[in-house]
């Protein structure tokens, strides 16, 4: 079969087009962007017709997955980890109404935050659904298993989970392609109530999901992604998830010494792990993200022995697992340094220059002036690096929509005006609950929607608020007279400035939009039409 140099998120696209997928649904958000992005390219997911359009949020992406799944087609969602959350209440309920055709859904994991806000561990949710879940340790696992996913669903009726994270989702290697399937033809639920979670059908198809358990541990026992890899020396048994393995074998070119359990599949094969609890001094366990294992053999093997990991500190708590980690934590002597040369000066983010956000900070911060420090609330974005200098402009960034709901509870506690910076996708994505919330309490706050025409800072991908946003607004209840378009140029500095005074003086909400496209798709898109 063909062999293909590829990303992890590439090889998991490329896995689920030759698995017979029907749809990709998916909200951009690093690490797991390039799954999308790769379908969306392929001449081979265009001839087959297979839907690649991006979703408004994670949650929706979730549940038009689920919707294809229902129709008997193989259907495939892909998130970040914090996206996971936004589509938890869809996940965690797709474990209890079961599937028709295959779903898997890929969520990346950031360990050290390289673009997040945090370090959680999708495999958690994993573990609370009670689901399957896959977690490749090479980018040809990742292409495996995206494309064995839809079958390793279809025969438990519930969906998949394909863990990764950064360094897997954006390393390159070689992938050997397996037969490509034909999609599904798609069929209605042979159950027809299977889908309707009504108290009485849900105990049941609960007791189902329950009933499984059994059976999913024994997939893991025998599955051909977990392995138990003898050795000689005992005196340390190692228990290496996903990625972990190969961090683990780059210190042992020649073999590693001590036995190991290569852990891709879950549930934990707890036949391999009570073998290597036996027959070894002590356990360390080797995962990339949160102590998940490592916190589960301290329940069923506390019989004396020491379980070494991130909870113990034999390996730091946080941060992203590493080949140098690995060796110190088995008493390997490693050389480290700084190999970077001295006039090599690290350097925080900033916005591009001649960005349309950098004008707008100018404007709000200058407008916003009387009225003291401590009153705007951004969101995730490439606005929110307004909060390094020189705009330290913005005072909190949570998560998703978060700025217009933490302005309305801001201004409820008497910060008036308090004032909400989101990006023209993040409103469309969580935002426009918030401003119903807003215009329902009348709340005396000022909304800036900063309006690039796309979704900057995951890599120019189309927005859904595009050409829509004044109307959305106005659909919300905003009053017209209140919603004000403004050119973020500083040659119209001054009239922006007074606009937003304006609207912070007034006593309800207001929608201040400065439109103007972000520079890097302006100028992607003047290379494109040079080229035409």
């Amino acid at each position: 079969m063909q062999k293909l140099v590829l990303l992890g998120d590439e090889a998991i696209a490329q896995g689920a087009i030759d698995g017979g997928i029907s749809g990709f649904y998916a909200y951009p958000g690093t690490p797991s962007t390039e799954v999308m992005e790769y379908a969306q390219r392929s001449k081979e997911a265009q001839q087959k017709g297979i839907k690649n359009t991006w979703s408004a949020n994670e949650k929706t992406a979730m549940e038009s997955a689920l919707g294809m799944s229902y129709a008997g087609k193989r259907a495939m969602v892909q998130m970040k980890h914090v996206g996971l959350n936004v589509a938890a209440d869809a996940f965690v309920n797709a474990s209890i109404t079961g599937v028709n055709g295959g779903l898997i859904v890929v969520s990346a994991d950031d360990p050290s935050m390289h673009s997040s806000q945090n370090e959680q561990d999708s495999r958690f949710y994993g573990d609370f659904a009670m689901i399957p879940m896959l977690e490749p340790s090479n980018q040809q696992e990742a292409y495996d298993m995206a494309h064995v996913g839809f079958e390793l669903s279809e025969k438990f009726n519930v969906p998949v989970l394909l863990r990764i994270t950064t360094r897997l989702a954006h390393s390159r290697s070689g992938v050997k392609r397996m037969e490509q399937l034909e999609q599904l033809k798609g069929s209605l639920p042979k159950d027809p109530r299977q889908f309707v979670l009504l108290p009485a059908i849900a105990r049941k198809n609960y007791k189902k999901l329950l009933n499984i358990q059994p059976a999913l541990m024994e997939a893991s026992e025998n599955s051909t992604y977990n392995k138990y890899l003898d050795g000689n020396d005992k005196t340390i048994g190692i228990i290496a998830c996903g990625i972990a393995y190969n961090y683990l074998m780059e210190n042992f070119p020649n073999g590693c010494p001590y036995p190991i359990i290569k852990l891709s599949q879950y549930p934990i094969p707890k036949s391999y792990v009570e073998r290597l609890y036996n027959d070894c001094d002590e356990i360390l366990v080797l995962e990339d993200g949160y102590p998940i294992v490592e916190e589960k053999l301290r329940g069923f093997l506390n019989t004396g022995k020491t379980v070494n990991g991130r909870l113990n500190g034999k390996l730091p708590r946080d941060g992203e697992l590493n080949p140098n980690l690995v060796a110190k934590s088995l008493g390997i002597n490693i050389i480290e340094g700084n190999n970077s040369p001295e006039m090599v000066m690290g350097r925080p983010p900033s916005l591009c220059a001649g960005c349309g956000h950098r004008d707008m900070y100018n404007a709000l911060n200058e407008a916003i002036k009387p009225y003291g420090e401590g009153r705007v609330f951004a969101d995730i974005g490439c606005y929110t690096l307004g909060a390094l200098a020189p705009f330290n402009a913005i005072n909190s960034c949570v998560d998703m929509g978060a700025s217009i709901t933490m302005a309305i509870g801001a201004a409820d506690a008497g910060l008036v005006p308090a004032v909400a910076v989101i990006g023209d996708s993040t409103f469309t994505h969580s935002g426009m609950t918030g401003l119903l919330d807003a215009v329902i309490r009348n709340s005396p706050i000022t909304v800036i929607i900063s309006d690039n025409s796309t979704t900057g800072m995951t890599g120019g991908q189309d927005s859904h608020a595009l050409g829509r946003i004044p109307e959305i607004c106005k659909g919300l209840g905003v009053d017209p007279e209140h919603i004000k378009i403004i050119n973020p140029l500083k040659k119209y500095h001054e009239e922006n400035t007074k606009i937003i005074a304006d609207e912070l003086a007034h006593h309800g909400v207001s929608v201040v939009i400065p439109q103007r496209e972000c520079i890097q798709t302006a100028a992607r898109r003047k290379r494109a039409a040079r080229k035409n």
